[in-house]
């Protein structure tokens, strides 16, 4: 954790998405932490505000936009909002997702597909188009950080359609590497392992002690190992990186026996 003497974003602008909870929101408040102004988005506004007044509680500066990534004219409308009052944007962390209705293949409906895709895939993608509108044209750079999965590359049964949604998302940001880094700007994922967040929790709390045995650091991440990683990815620490998904596990998915 850095210290106030040393805010590596200072003076910034980013955009949280999914920021009301686990991994978003505890990346909202370290981005607060690092000295940027934190514009919270999602869904529902409630728990958005309440993360909101923690951040702003403790010196930050945070601003709250209730809407739905997966929309284009609400993506375009986090975008402008956040130029409009604040004069830039510079970093953008596409976290909003959602586990879906998985299962079997053979079980899952269609609808559920379209949802996990319109979220964890469609979403981001609207969300970088949007915000690279508006960060090309202002000309001095910036950095995108999407939350994918170490089941991009991995899986279990039944996540078929969420590997499908953050396999696509590894593969997105090549392309817009290529497209956005002309322009000093960086796109990178970050994927986490299995983290304790209310996803989770979801499945109940026995989950966790075996998947913490599989680990090689012998337990599950938090919320703030992925925040950590996050920040890293948008500072000038990270400024030769761009188009890479970054595995964030704790040594989970190393094979070979336990």
């Amino acid at each position: 954790m850095n210290n106030e003497g040393h805010r590596r974003l200072e003076g910034k602008v980013v955009i949280v998405t999914g920021a009301g909870s686990g991994i978003g929101e505890a990346s909202a408040r370290a981005f607060a932490r690092e000295g940027a102004t934190v514009v919270l988005v999602g869904r529902r506004e409630q728990p958005l505000r309440a993360n909101a007044d923690v951040i702003e509680s403790r010196g930050g500066a945070a601003f709250v936009i209730a809407a739905d990534v997966s929309v284009a004219t609400d993506a375009d409308r986090i975008v402008g909002e956040t130029v409009a009052r604040f004069g830039r944007l510079d970093y953008l962390f596409n976290n909003a997702g959602i586990q879906g209705r998985g299962g079997p293949i053979v079980d899952m409906e269609e609808a559920a597909f379209d949802e996990l895709l319109a979220i964890n895939l469609k979403g981001p993608w609207l969300m970088t188009r949007a915000a690279l509108r508006a960060m090309i044209p202002a000309g001095h750079g910036g950095a995108i950080v999407n939350t994918s999965s170490f089941l991009s590359t991995a899986a279990t049964v039944g996540t078929s359609g969420y590997s499908a949604s953050k396999a696509g998302l590894d593969a997105m940001i090549r392309a817009v590497a290529l497209e956005a880094g002309p322009h000093g700007i960086r796109i990178n994922n970050v994927n986490p392992g299995v983290i304790d967040t209310p996803m989770l929790r979801a499945h109940g709390d026995d989950i966790i002690p075996p998947l913490a045995e599989r680990a090689a650091l012998g337990r599950v991440g938090t919320a703030n190992d992925i925040a950590d990683a996050v920040i890293w990815l948008c500072t000038d620490e990270a400024r030769f990186i761009t188009g890479q998904s970054l595995l964030v596990d704790g040594g989970f998915t190393i094979p070979g026996p336990r």
